[in-house]
């Protein structure tokens, strides 16, 4: 595969790069892990994403798809698994995509990075790159999902806003009579 959703690997890297701060190989797998996600459900005109780690995945998906954490399209459900799934809105049927580590073997910088058996200074950047591009889509597992009601998007219209009588900060009236940090919603020490 000599490009991700459309970018030269050259362009994506750079992408890649400026928007994530530093080179990641978890992002640059990521991208070809939406890459392969697009092209399964592509029959969906809009869809939202499910990532299954707060780490580096989140980033390829909002680069390459409308799909943000801000827009609310994009939900983290940390499960620790390297697993991204892209899925129609309202009935939640589409495609998930992870890192097979079964499909390694033949790509050692690979496992190494993602099975963490090198230490990150020990690893080949360069190799690791190049083993990433040579496996094009032979190292994912796709499979279609349906994703549980629980986590489909509710479309919220925007009710109506009250102020806390407890703290005196905004909040949507629909959570309560004070706001949800009122109500004991632990956030900060």
């Amino acid at each position: 595969m000599n490009s991700v959703c459309g970018y030269s690997i050259a362009e994506y890297i750079q992408k890649l790069t400026d928007f994530h701060g530093n080179f990641a190989p978890g992002l640059f797998i990521g991208g070809y892990m939406v890459d392969i996600a697009k092209r399964h459900v592509c029959q969906y005109e809009i869809f939202d994403a499910i990532c299954e780690s707060p780490a580096c995945l989140p980033d390829a998906i909002q680069m390459l798809t409308p799909c943000t954490i801000g827009n609310g399209w994009l939900k983290i459900v940390d499960t620790g698994r390297f697993a991204i799934a892209l899925y129609e809105k309202t009935g939640g049927h589409g495609v998930r995509i992870s890192l097979d580590a079964a499909k390694l073997d033949a790509y050692p910088e690979i496992k190494n990075w993602f099975l963490r058996l090198t230490a990150k200074s020990e690893q080949n950047r360069d190799d690791l790159i190049r083993q990433i591009i040579d496996a094009g889509d032979d190292i994912y597992s796709v499979r279609e999902v349906t994703v549980s009601p629980g986590l489909l998007r509710k479309h919220k219209h925007g009710g109506r806003i009250a102020l806390c009588v407890s703290c005196g900060e905004a909040y949507p009236e629909e959570d309560g009579t004070v706001c949800l940090a009122c109500q004991g919603m632990d956030i900060y020490r």
